[in-house]
């Protein structure tokens, strides 16, 4: 019976356990890391020109909200400029007010899945341009132009170090489901914004670890009872 009882007590200790384990949520993170060139580096990322002249995922994961004069092609004096080396249609974002093409102030992109990696070539990078990444209410990351590694942000429309390819990168087993883009200033020009869809485990998968566990539990308790009968 005392040996029975210990294993129950050890049951429960476990059980608790693995409900901590399930229910956290730590704080994801971000990485930021960059490459030379409009597109990304990444090969299993799926990408959005806006080439059509919208801001329409023909995957149907990425949703923009926000939108409305914000695909815009070719450069505009005290307006925007097209990212070095780009002559398609690319997104613009402008402060609210500013009286300028995508003058919104930011721009919204929901995912229908988790991903684990966004971006997006940024043209003329400034310090005003803004990364924001949620998972779902929970604001994970916040990034400016200057946080750019080996970026000068400075709004320079020729070199490659204000004209570069931005990686957001999810730390391992974490996700996040939505970016804002924004800008404090005229303009934050990006295009090509690619993504990967993150590989969630299903919830079926950990019903059956649990259920393997609880197996195990049992046939340990079993096998304890006995000891305890033959012992007495």
């Amino acid at each position: 019976m005392f040996i029975t009882r210990m294993l129950q007590k050890l049951s429960l200790a476990l059980l608790g356990t693995t409900a901590v384990v399930i229910s956290a949520n730590p704080a994801s993170a971000v990485t930021m890391q960059v490459n030379s060139g409009p597109f990304s580096s990444y090969a299993d990322a799926q990408t959005i020109t806006f080439d059509n002249g919208t801001a329409n995922d023909p995957n149907g994961f990425a949703t923009y909200s926000n939108i409305t004069t914000n695909i815009v092609q070719g450069s505009v004096s005290g307006q925007y400029a097209s990212p070095y080396g780009d002559n398609t249609d690319f997104l613009a974002i402008s402060p609210v007010g500013s009286n300028v093409a995508g003058d919104t102030g930011f721009v919204n992109i929901d995912f229908k899945q988790a991903v684990n990696y966004f971006g997006f070539y940024a043209g003329s990078l400034d310090s005003y341009n803004y990364i924001d990444i949620y998972n779902g209410n929970q604001l994970l990351n916040t990034f400016s132009g200057s946080d750019v590694p080996t970026a000068t942000a400075d709004g320079n429309q020729t070199s490659l170090q204000s004209n570069l390819f931005i990686n957001l990168v999810a730390d391992t087993g974490e996700t996040f489901n939505r970016v804002v883009l924004r800008s404090d200033g005229v303009a934050f020009e990006t295009d090509n914004h690619a993504y990967r869809l993150a590989s969630v485990p299903e919830s079926n998968a950990m019903l059956g670890v649990l259920a393997i566990g609880a197996c195990g539990m049992t046939s340990l308790f079993k096998r304890s009872q006995h000891k305890a009968t033959v012992k007495a």
